[in-house]
């Protein structure tokens, strides 16, 4: 059972503890802002007008990322059991993620074989690890499978909640809302801040570094915390869906790049919190339909294999970074979209969920008159966690929101897959990285690529 309050005066009522699917359907939505962004980048819909309403749609696709850190704090702490030793947390967060991180990666390792992609060891260690997102040699962090940099984030996270978890229950909720509203500021001053490193490494640092991402996790933390005691003050769910969609739409028309990241991250909280609410008081919540939860329970899967699959058929096919024309163009990306669906529904079903059941450690019963665990409904970053793995990952999966990109490609053994946007003139350029070196495990590439630009730090 949780307490909640009706009016945020004493508690109302007693409702019963909710796994909070709309959270779950939710994550589909972050993963399909990743997946649009990526089937963008890679340059698959070569019709300028078609390729004009991919771009404007999903310019800022890849905070869906950033939407899977937020959402991965929020749920694993709603679904955290006070007492509940931090071995077995963390087994379990390891159960959630770390079989099909295995599988993708070893993919990505044939599909190097198969192209004669030579392999660079330290970057293929780091990456089975999850510990690339560490290292900020060019390259290195996207190595092997690309999306998995989220996860080395999310790993991290993962370490340091139940060590903050008891202080946090005991935290003010002025604390908790000082939390809340300090997060999009800091993230807005990490853009200053990203001179303090080397020029080489700017990108690293606003959008890969875990500590610099793990501002994103902490918000959705101390928004969880607030609900978790009836403390929290937001939008009903319509409003607070309303406000997501006007901001998406303001960011990409009107707001400087650089501060797309600090108000999207507001926007994705709200939603998150008003939909969790929604769930707890039983109020009406379309991402609790059954199907939208079976996507988002698949998403994190889905995450993982979708770069990896892209990449290996355009290679295959000889259009990565061409673009197919006519309408051959957005029938692929549909195409993507369903196979990628059903590998990653098969491997939900066929890894993740079994081995998740086997490798997990078995909950204990609650003490008497605790709350009553809520389990996350599925994966965490974009994302990375992308996240989304865990309660959501994500893959896991932040602001790597820009209008220029290097597309990461998982099946060319992590290669950096020059394919940049075209950036309309009226605008201005934000930050642009320099030309990195060939990711590792690639063959020098022949002419030089930016990372991006418009982007918001993490």
């Amino acid at each position: 059972m949780l307490l909640i309050r009706a009016d945020g005066g004493a508690p109302a009522a007693t409702l019963p503890a909710s796994r909070l699917p709309s959270l779950t359907g939710l994550r589909w939505v972050a993963a399909m802002l990743v997946f649009g962004y990526h089937a963008g980048t890679m340059r698959i819909v070569g019709d300028p007008d078609a390729k004009a309403v991919v771009d404007g749609v999903f310019t800022l696709g890849l905070s869906g990322v950033q939407f899977f850190f937020i959402l991965s704090g929020f749920v694993l702490v709603w679904s955290a059991r006070d007492g509940e030793r931090r071995r077995d947390f963390w087994r379990r967060r390891l159960a959630k993620i770390y079989p099909n991180h295995v599988l993708t990666w070893a993919a990505a390792l044939l599909v190097m074989w198969w192209f004669a992609d030579p392999v660079v060891p330290r970057a293929a260690l780091e990456n089975l690890v999850l510990v690339q997102a560490w290292d900020p040699t060019p390259g290195y962090f996207y190595s092997i499978n690309t999306v998995s940099w989220s996860l080395s984030c999310e790993l991290f996270f993962y370490l340091c909640l139940p060590l903050v978890l008891p202080a946090l229950r005991r935290a003010p909720a002025g604390l908790l809302w000082a939390v809340v509203v300090a997060v999009p500021l800091v993230i807005v001053a990490l853009w200053p801040g990203q001179l303090l490193v080397p020029k080489e490494s700017t990108w690293w640092f606003t959008q890969i570094f875990p500590l610099v991402r793990s501002t994103e996790f902490w918000l959705g933390v101390a928004a969880a915390e607030l609900l978790r005691r009836g403390r929290w003050r937001g939008p009903a769910l319509p409003l607070a869906s309303a406000i997501f969609v006007a901001t998406w739409v303001i960011a990409a028309q009107w707001i400087r790049a650089e501060l797309w990241a600090a108000i999207l991250s507001a926007a994705y909280v709200l939603v998150i919190a008003a939909a969790a609410d929604a769930d707890v008081r039983g109020r009406r919540s379309p991402w609790r339909h059954p199907r939208m939860v079976w996507l988002g329970e698949v998403s994190f899967a889905f995450y993982l294999v979708h770069v990896l699959v892209m990449v290996t058929v355009l290679r295959a096919a000889g259009h990565l970074g061409v673009g197919l024309p006519g309408w051959w163009g957005p029938l692929a990306v549909l195409g993507f979209l369903a196979v990628n669906l059903v590998l990653a529904g098969l491997m939900h079903r066929w890894v993740e969920t079994p081995m998740m059941r086997r490798l997990a450690p078995r909950r204990r019963p609650a003490p008497a008159g605790a709350p009553a665990a809520v389990e996350p409904a599925g994966p965490s970053t974009g994302v990375a966690p992308t996240g989304p793995s865990a309660a959501v990952e994500p893959a896991g999966p932040s602001a790597d929101v820009a209008r220029r990109d290097v597309s990461t490609a998982a099946g060319s053994g992590g290669a950096v897959i020059p394919a940049a946007r075209e950036e309309s003139s009226a605008r201005p350029r934000a930050v642009v990285a320099p030309s990195p070196r060939p990711a590792a495990g690639e063959p020098p590439v022949d002419r030089p690529v930016e990372y991006a630009d418009r982007r918001g730090p993490a």
